[in-house]
């Protein structure tokens, strides 16, 4: 008599259910059809943590009108796969809603400020998971010059000298984790000093705790003294020593720009296509908004079980 040693037959089951509830959709089932075949596609996982964070439909909060025609998780799926892979509006595949659809979406939510509350919902969620407190207390700036498409006005863009780039140039702030806090799109001939000065005001309007802020060399002189008597605001200047010739990580100043090099993985903001400025912050948001998802939906899911192997006896 022999043992073999064989799988279970047995599918191990699903830790997220795929009747995921959905508060768009009347019944509260999500009545999505699509197949998700992107690898910019929510799971179930991703859109159990984004779906409570988009704004209330309007039938549901009592304002009047009825159901969508089109889930918004496949409205969502539309702007990832636009933001991850850079293509144009009516480039999108048909089995997303029609791009006129997911247009309206992307710009009514920025117009209202539900995309930088879903954002900012996200960064303290995160930020609650790596045990901190939910808003920060410090803060790293730094710019960034991206080349400007055609559809860029020549009054909305300018001419970066020092990296030698015609286009925009987008200042951001982010903690100590690297997650955005603050946007600012301006022409690319806008000085770092410049650009610093409504950044800083930015954050203080929106983030009060914060109280130190770190940045490089572009960004000593005049602004330090004046963030530091108009805003109560310190900012430590980082600066490269000429002592070591060559490459090396900067203390704080890799962080920020650890952040350019998550938000340009996604392919619509390696250059800005945006004919407003505010435009292209909205697509800066998303690719945050999405990095941010998949890492709480990684949190969410438990670790996957192999099950063990069934003894079966053969004679």
């Amino acid at each position: 008599m022999t043992l073999y040693l064989v799988g279970s037959t047995d599918a191990s089951p699903d830790p997220v259910p795929d009747d995921t509830r959905c508060r768009c959709c009347p019944g509260g089932i999500s009545r999505s059809p699509r197949a998700r075949r992107y690898p910019s596609d929510m799971t179930d996982a991703e859109w159990a943590v984004i779906e409570p964070v988009l704004p209330a439909p309007a039938w549901l909060a009592g304002r009047g009108g009825r159901p969508a025609s089109h889930c918004r998780r496949d409205v969502v799926d539309g702007i990832r796969y636009l933001v991850k892979e850079g293509i144009t509006w009516r480039a999108l595949p048909i089995d997303f809603p029609p791009w006129p659809s997911v247009y309206y979406y992307v710009f009514t939510w920025q117009d209202s400020g539900a995309t930088r509350q879903m954002h900012d919902e996200l960064r303290e969620q995160v930020r609650v998971a790596a045990g901190r407190r939910p808003e920060p207390s410090a803060a790293i700036i730094d710019s960034q010059s991206v080349r400007a498409a055609e559809t860029v006005a020549r009054c909305e863009r300018g001419y970066d000298a020092g990296k030698k780039i015609n286009g925009r140039k987008r200042h951001i702030a982010v903690d100590a984790l690297g997650l955005l806090l603050v946007v600012l799109v301006t022409a690319g001939s806008v000085q770092d000093r410049d650009g610093g000065r409504d950044l800083l005001w930015r954050l203080r309007a929106g983030f009060r705790r914060v109280s130190l802020v770190w940045a490089d060399g572009g960004y000593a002189g005049k602004l330090v003294i004046w963030a530091t008597h108009t805003l109560c605001l310190g900012v430590q200047i980082v600066k490269r020593t000429d002592k070591r010739a060559g490459f090396y990580v900067l203390p704080r100043r890799w962080v920020v720009e650890r952040t350019f090099s998550w938000i340009t993985r996604y392919r619509r903001t390696v250059r800005d296509y945006e004919r407003l400025p505010q435009h292209h912050e909205t697509m800066v948001y998303w690719s945050m908004i999405t990095i941010m998802g998949r890492r709480l939906a990684r949190r969410r899911q438990p670790p996957a079980v192999t099950p063990a192997p069934a003894l079966r006896i053969a004679a």
